[in-house]
């Protein structure tokens, strides 16, 4: 079978550190093209790839002959490149947050299924072994009824991670359009729905930018969520996590609780009502400074689901559905009042 051709566009720190060097590493890929408007990162990746550079988007697309496209760019740019590259008819993986509104989502998504292509977000957390460990645990009714939960997702900003730092389009509404809520929350939002098995209708939240300089976008937010079966927990989204990341869940049941990425040692603790505790040794979960030694599992199943014509975890439809809870957020903490979704 020939190999895929990839074209993976925007040529910042996600696509240096995650998309491209696991699509290398996938056998059944190759890179054909790399995109960024600022031309020497595109021949930067270009010649480490051994891929055609180009600096406009539609070029890289067509001109490629791609049968993957990868959308590594701003928030703001997410919809447009990504409808674009599924009306050129190709398979489509584009970063979290998948849109700036519920109207682009809805029309990445129909344009998609009119072409019949992939869409897959890349949520990477459904794929964490202690995540995926306690949504099976949860499933077979291990702590029974679930109660609670407490999720969270902060460390010091993008700053330390973008390609840009400080300068960074991650800082600028116009670009991100939203903040820690999009670039942290809405990972935890796509993963309390996964774990939990469940969709939230409720949401509050307050949401502050006090942590940033020369940033117009939330920094830390709060939210309170309420699922269809009644369970209620908080959210959390920091930029301003300056001593260390913090990537913990904590799901409380009537038989007992889990720790997911809480621990030091352990990446999933379960400790049950009768006083027995499991701990369980699973793999770390991928951060930003482990680099690139951990495969994220986002490519790599991107690239089964196209081989395999099967359904992606997280397809258009799951990314609208976490993206929805964080536009609940901000619209709750404007009006001040909880969202119904």
């Amino acid at each position: 079978m020939e190999k895929l051709k990839v074209a993976v566009i925007g040529c910042g720190s996600i696509a240096i550190h995650r998309h491209l060097p696991e699509y290398q590493g996938n056998p059944f890929v190759e890179i054909v093209a790399v995109c960024d408007i600022k031309e020497e990162r595109a021949q930067s990746a270009a010649s480490e790839y051994n891929a055609q550079a180009y600096t406009d988007y539609k070029q890289a697309i067509t001109d490629s002959n791609a049968d993957l496209v990868s959308v590594c760019l701003p928030n703001y740019l997410h919809a447009p490149v990504s409808i674009f590259a599924a009306e050129q008819g190709k398979h489509v993986l584009c970063e979290k947050p998948m849109a700036t509104s519920e109207e682009e989502a809805k029309q990445m998504i129909d344009t998609s299924n009119k072409a019949g292509k992939k869409l897959m977000i890349a949520h990477n957390q459904r794929f964490v072994p202690s995540h995926e460990k306690a949504r099976q645990l949860i499933a077979n009714g291990e702590i029974g009824k679930v109660y609670s939960f407490r999720t969270t997702f902060g460390h010091g900003g993008p700053e330390g991670w973008s390609i840009d730092g400080k300068e960074s389009w991650f800082f600028r509404k116009e670009e991100a359009f939203i903040g820690a809520l999009g670039d942290l929350g809405v990972h935890k939002a796509d993963l309390i729905r996964y774990i939990l098995g469940t969709e939230f209708t409720e949401v509050a939240a307050m949401v502050e930018s006090s942590a940033k300089e020369n940033s117009d976008v939330d920094d830390q937010a709060v939210t309170i969520l309420r699922s269809e079966k009644g369970i209620i927990g908080t959210l959390t989204a920091s930029w301003a996590y300056g001593a260390g990341e913090d990537n913990s869940t904590v799901i409380y049941g009537e038989k007992g609780m889990l720790r997911l990425e809480d621990d030091p040692a352990y990446s999933l603790i379960a400790t049950y009502t009768d006083g027995s505790k499991i701990n369980y040794e699973l793999g770390q979960i991928q951060t930003n400074d482990s680099g690139g030694q951990t495969s994220s599992g986002v490519i790599d199943h991107f690239v089964d689901s196209v081989r395999n014509d099967s359904k992606p975890l997280i397809d258009g439809e799951e990314g609208y559905k976490s993206l929805q809870i964080i536009l609940a957020a901000l619209e709750a903490n404007e009006t001040k009042k909880n969202i119904t979704l």
